[in-house]
Parts: structure tokens; sequence; C-alpha cells
């Protein structure tokens, strides 16, 4: 007999409501986006009339998920970044010499004396050797230095290739420890970057890598590309450097030790600074834009325990000597020290406006970028393209919608009526598990929902089709009903599983348009088989039993 246990309707029914109830939201976009919004600020800063009244747009008890809004639909910005690794490396060669220096004196007596060569490149650390007879021992004390490095792609190797040619000793990163150098340092930039986009309060961007160095950055609602490359572009490498002295020449000898810096606000300006700081921008655990004694805009700070103590050691010891703040390069301030920080906390001060000291704040919190970003695209698409864009959608899903519905009306009478209504919940469970999971739609993904409405009553078609060929054969049309969805089960879901692998596949190996094609086509899938075996199927059940027919004609 054709029945449905009762649990089982329940089960459909509830499913149903969920996901219509999930979807809801996205009929009242801006009311629910306003209330979102109010509700994160209040979360974040505390609650305002104003905000309140913002909240209440929209009933607490009631959902508030919507589908979020890609760049192509909302306009905003996007960018194509190229990460310098090549930076990383010289940073490396840097970082490597003083272990170097101290393994070759180490074996002085064998070499005699040693100078690094800085005429080189800069990723390739060169050591020059006074007796050249001695170079066996120097390779050996050198190469002692060199580790295992740290991927699976590069087991068994070590970092450093270390070669000697005449009385030059030279050092660089092997091939291994460089691929694995810039696997980490793009996914390093990549997090730096999306905490400094999340910092900022924008909504729902997407960060994806692209390729071995270069990263894709596209933020909905941002005003320009400009703004974004601003947000994101800066390394934001912050050190406090004792004060050597100041000059007005850029060619000036500094000293061994030592770094000839310019002052930002002074081109005239030049500090003489010790190469290693006190603290750097590391030992930050956060940084908010603030407003110094005169009123105006600063960026106050607060170190991590250790960066707190040998900030306040070295204030403590040098009372009433400058103290420069170096920001990528440049000395942005050089107060002096009037007497000991020993809190862990300061303020910079500079010649800001409240964005800039709110862009460095977001800048600092976040961490400076490992290396250079180069910007190899950007563009900005502006609103009115987006809303045109969703017409355009809308006009497609509307067009398809009303063609699958005549046609299966047409086809299938009072059954094509029952796959209509069917259909029309399937593509609100779509949005709803687009909300549900906070997924991103764009126009490739309204192209993935317009094909999922066309092939969402395909199961429906066949269903239909068995049943008619049963009702030549079966006894009853309850029975015809019965077998005709028992043996087009089989079909249907054998159809939508290589469909569904399809949709796996160019989600795993695709990105950005392709991707989102892939999403509303794997979630059109799941929601067009359970509608077409389980939501059909509970509409003919009902009608059944209610009406009791002796024949039926679909």
């Amino acid at each position: 007999m054709l029945q449905i246990p009762f649990m089982n309707r329940v089960l459909i029914c509830l499913t149903v409501l969920v996901g219509l109830a999930f979807a809801m939201p996205n009929l009242f976009y801006s009311k629910v986006e306003t209330h979102v919004d109010a509700v994160r600020t209040i979360e974040a800063t505390g609650s305002t009339p104003e905000l309140e009244a913002q909240r209440a747009v929209w009933p607490d008890i009631l959902p508030a998920t919507l589908v979020n809004l890609g760049l192509d639909l909302r306009g905003g910005a996007s960018l194509l970044a190229e990460v310098q690794v090549e930076d990383v490396y010289v940073q490396r060669m840097d970082a490597i010499w003083p272990d170097v220096r101290d393994a070759l004196r180490a074996v002085r007596g064998e070499i005699g004396g040693i100078r690094r060569v800085t005429e080189g490149p800069g990723d390739v650390l060169q050591v020059r050797i006074e007796n050249e007879d001695g170079m066996p021992a120097a390779l050996e004390a050198v190469r002692a230095l060199a580790r295992p490095v740290a991927s699976l792609a590069g087991a068994g190797a070590t970092d450093l290739e270390v070669s000697a040619d005449g009385p030059i000793l030279t050092v660089q990163l092997s091939d291994a420890e460089k691929a694995a150098t810039d696997d980490r340092t793009v996914q390093q930039a990549l997090e730096i970057i999306r905490r400094r986009v999340d910092a900022a309060g924008t909504r729902e961007p997407s960060i994806q890598r692209q390729g071995a160095t270069r990263i894709l950055v596209q933020v909905p609602g941002l005003g320009s590309a400009q703004e974004l490359k601003e947000l994101i572009g800066k390394t934001a490498l912050l050190s406090f450097h004792p004060v050597v002295s100041i000059t007005s020449d850029p060619d000036a000898n500094p000293g061994p030790g030592n770094i000839i810096l310019p002052d930002v606000e002074n081109e005239d300006t030049y500090y003489v600074l010790e190469r290693v700081p006190v603290v750097t921008g590391e030992d930050l655990t956060d940084s908010q834009p603030d407003f110094d004694q005169n009123g105006q805009p600063a960026v106050s700070f607060r170190f991590n325990p250790s960066g707190a103590r040998a900030f306040g050691n070295y204030t403590q010891e040098n009372v009433g000597a400058p103290f420069a703040i170096v920001l990528d390069g440049e000395v942005i301030s050089a107060p002096r020290i009037n007497e000991p920080i020993l809190g862990g906390s300061g303020i910079i001060t500079g010649n800001f406006d409240i964005e800039e000291s709110t862009q460095l704040a977001v800048q600092l919190r976040a961490g400076s970028l490992p290396a250079e970003l180069v910007f190899l695209q950007e563009r900005t698409i502006g609103p009115e393209l987006g809303q045109d864009s969703i017409e355009a959608g809308t006009i497609a899903c509307i067009v398809a919608f009303a063609l699958v519905l005549v046609f299966m009306a047409l086809s299938y009478g009072l059954f094509g009526l029952f796959a209509n209504v069917a259909l029309i919940i399937n593509i609100g469970l779509i949005f709803g598990l687009l909300s549900i999971v906070g997924a991103t739609l764009t126009l490739p993904g309204i192209a993935g929902i317009v094909l999922t409405i066309g092939m969402a009553v395909d199961a429906n078609v066949l269903v239909f089709e068995r049943i008619r060929e049963e009702l030549k054969t079966a006894k009853g049309p309850s029975r015809a009903i019965e077998l005709g969805y028992e043996k087009a089960l089989s079909a249907i879901i054998d159809a939508n599983i290589t469909t569904f692998i399809t949709a796996v596949i160019l989600f795993a190996l695709g990105s950005g348009p392709v991707r989102g094609f892939s999403i509303t086509l794997g979630l059109g899938i799941l929601t067009s088989v359970f509608t077409a075996i389980f939501v059909t199927r509970l509409l003919v059940v009902i009608w059944f039993e209610r009406r009791r027919p002796k024949t039926i004609e679909v």
C-alpha cells in the first residue's frame, strides 16, 4: 500500500519548515542586515539608543541568517597581490650571519680573519677567509649549522647549502628550504591580510591563495581598491631603536652596527640609529586608535610580558635620551624619554588624522607582513553594477522558474502541480542552506541556481513517467504510484550522484567563480533529490488518502 509513516511525515515537514525559516530573512535583506550589524556592534562596543533602534527592526526570536552577496552582486574592491618571497631570503641571510660568524670564530686559528662580502646578492651570504688553506675547516663549521627542512616535501634535505670558491665561502638556502619558506611566507601573509580585513569590520571578505605566491582579496561593500590597498598593502613593521645622532646628510656614514633612516615628516632630517631594536612590533599584544594629551589622533599600544620588560628596562636606564619609533623604514616619531615607562604600554604620536591612526592600529594589531606585496591587478565594482547583476540574475531565475512550472503543469496535470509546489520549496531550501552555511552568492552561483531549477524536475519526470508505465500493468493506482517511486529511485540517485561528484571536483580544484557555481549546484542537487523523493511523494500520498480515486491520469 502507498503509505508514509507518521514520524517520517513529521520529519519531512520539520525539515521543510526549518529550511524555509532560515531562507525567509533574505526576503527582508536590508532590515535583517541592519539588525545583524547592530547586534555585532553592541556586542563589541556596548549598547546605545541608536543601536537598539537598529536592532529592533527585526525580531530577535526569528532567524537572522542571510546569503552573503559576492563582489559582483554587492560591489566592492578586488586586488590580486604577489608576495615578494625573495625578501625573506635576504632576511634569513641577515639573521644567520651572527651564527656563521661565531662558528667561523671557533676555527679562527685555521682560517685567520673573516669579513662579510656585501657587494653580492642579498639572498646569498658570502664570507672572505684570510687563510684559504683553512677552507675545509670553515665549511665543516658552517655546515654544522644546517637543520632539516621543516616540510614533508623537503624530508631528508637540509636548509642550508654551503660552498667555497677560492677564499670566498658562500651560504644560501637550499631549494627545498626555499620552497618551504615560500609556502610559509604566503600562508603567513594570507593570515595577516585576513586579520587586517576582519579587524576593519568588512562583511564577508573572500581571501584566497592563487598559485604559488599570489593572493586574491575581494571585499564586498568597500569603496575603492585604493582603500583596500592602504589597509593591507603596508608591511607595518614597527620597531623601537636607540638614537645615536641626527644628521641632514642621507649619505653620512652611520658607523658599524648602525643604520640611517629618514624622518617621515621632515625630508631634511635623518636619524642614525642602532641597527638592533630594543623591541619590535612582534612584541605587541594590542593597538588601538587614541588621542594624545593635545587631542590629536594617535595610536596606543601594549606589549607582551617580554616586550614590556625590555621596554621598561631600556627607558629606565636611558631617561632623557631620544628614542626612535620606526615604521616601515621611516622614523615616525623620536620622543625624548622623560620618565621610565614600566607599564608595558605607550602611545605613538605623529602627523596622523583619525583615519590614518585607525588604519595604523589595525595594521599593528594584525601583525606585520613577512614580505612586500606587489599588486598585479586592482578592480573596483560600483554598487550600481552589482544591482544590475542582481536584477539580471533575478530575471533569469524567474524566466527559468516560470517555464519549468508551465511545462510540468501542461505535461503532467495535477501531478505536475505537485512537482511545482515541491520546486518552490526546493528554491527556498537552497537559500536556507546557503544562509546556514554562510556561503557567498555570486553571479556564477546564480547560474548554478538557474541550472538547478531546470534539473530539479528531472527526478519527478522519471517518477511520473514510471508511474505512467505501471498504470498499464499494475493493479490499481495505489500500486502504480508505489512501484513508480520504487523503480525510479535508483535512476534518480545514479543521475544526481554523478552530477554531485562533478560539483565536488569543481569545488576542490576550482577557485573564485568556479567554487561559487559548484556550491549552489551541489546544494541544489541535495535539495532537489530531497523534494522529489520525499516532498512530492508526501503531497501525492496526502492527496490520494483524501480523494481515494479509482483511476488516475498522469
